[in-house]
């Protein structure tokens, strides 16, 4: 490391992975890092101008190609200078020895074609690095575009993430993460017909599988959105974490035995299926020092849940809010 920072050592190198994840975090500090990008179509045209300037003259032959053959050489190399020269190589070798010579110029020949550029392509193996930045990308647009509600790009996305070899799984537990955290209360059935799908894809295989998990990606796509219990329980886990020597209250402790009854615990609990509408209006069920939080006596807020007017949600927001008013109206008449 010394011999770094005093410049002993030029240290350069170059990773297909995220330098973020994989290289040592005290080099990465002494590092400055470069992010190479794909080529751009009039970038990859002068190195296809000039391989092919380079080659006519060391093996003296004259290379015809088209503007289709040309674009079709651009467009399979993705970007990638290196995944175009191989092309133009294999292209050359399969074309070894069938050259026309010119009876005017006595000049060799050869003609690549759109048809051969084709033949010696072959498949396009898509980009995906499990665990790396191209799988993560994949997943974010996927999960994006369900928020989004947008079923078209996240069925495209689904089906980019299947055609690299991504597992199907995966994204069956993307869905149920997305149930939970971006449709919530709205629909309620987002998350069981995501866990159906994945139940369907163990019971009949990927080929039907993928399908049933497609069929919950455009549900849930179209499903009314809320993160309130998303928001919510992040709220409630730092109140929990401010407040985590407060005490329960003796009423809400469990009344186990003789001992625990004389302590108090348990007395005064109202037992909600005695009460009106199975509900114990004014019953405080939070440590006492957040009991009348947001009456500004505490500065904590409890009101964590706040449901939002879509969907399912919005029959609870008005549950909840004839709820607070009986408890309001209840408190108003114990203070009267």
């Amino acid at each position: 490391m010394p011999f770094i920072e005093d410049g002993t050592i030029i240290f350069i190198g170059a990773t297909t992975e995220n330098p973020a994840f994989e290289l040592n975090q005290a080099i990465l500090s002494r590092a400055r890092v470069y992010t190479l990008k794909k080529l751009k179509h009039d970038e990859l045209s002068q190195v296809l101008t000039r391989a092919l300037a380079l080659v006519s003259k060391e093996q003296d032959i004259n290379i015809a190609l088209d503007d289709d053959a040309k674009q079709s050489l651009l467009n399979r190399s993705d970007g990638d200078a290196r995944r175009l020269l191989n092309l133009l190589e294999s292209c050359l070798d399969s074309l070894s020895g069938s050259f026309s010579i010119s009876e005017e110029e006595q000049e060799k020949s050869i003609i690549i074609t759109v048809e051969l550029i084709a033949q010696v392509a072959g498949s396009k193996i898509a980009l995906y690095d499990k665990g790396g930045d191209a799988f993560y990308d994949l997943i974010s647009a996927f999960h994006k575009s369900v928020r989004g509600s947008d079923p078209n790009a996240a069925l495209y996305w689904y089906a980019r993430i299947l055609t690299g070899g991504g597992d199907a799984l995966y994204v069956a537990r993307r869905l149920l993460a997305i149930a939970s955290e971006d449709i919530g209360n709205a629909d309620p059935r987002a998350m069981q017909l995501a866990i159906n799908a994945w139940d369907t894809f163990h019971r009949v295989g990927p080929g039907e599988g993928e399908r049933a998990i497609a069929q919950a990606t455009v549900y849930m796509a179209l499903a009314p959105k809320s993160n309130a219990v998303y928001m919510a329980f992040n709220q409630a886990k730092v109140l929990a974490e401010q407040t985590s020597s407060l005490d329960v209250p003796e009423h809400l402790k469990n009344s186990t035995s003789e001992i625990t009854k004389e302590l108090g615990h348990g007395v005064d609990y109202r037992y909600a299926h005695n009460e009106v509408n199975a509900f114990a209006a004014g019953e405080n069920y939070f440590p006492e020092a957040l009991a009348r939080a947001n009456d500004q006596s505490s500065g904590y807020n409890t009101e964590l849940y706040q449901p939002s007017d879509r969907g399912l949600e919005k029959k609870l927001k008005e549950k909840l809010d004839y709820l607070n008013q009986l408890n309001q109206n209840s408190n108003e008449q114990r203070y009267e």
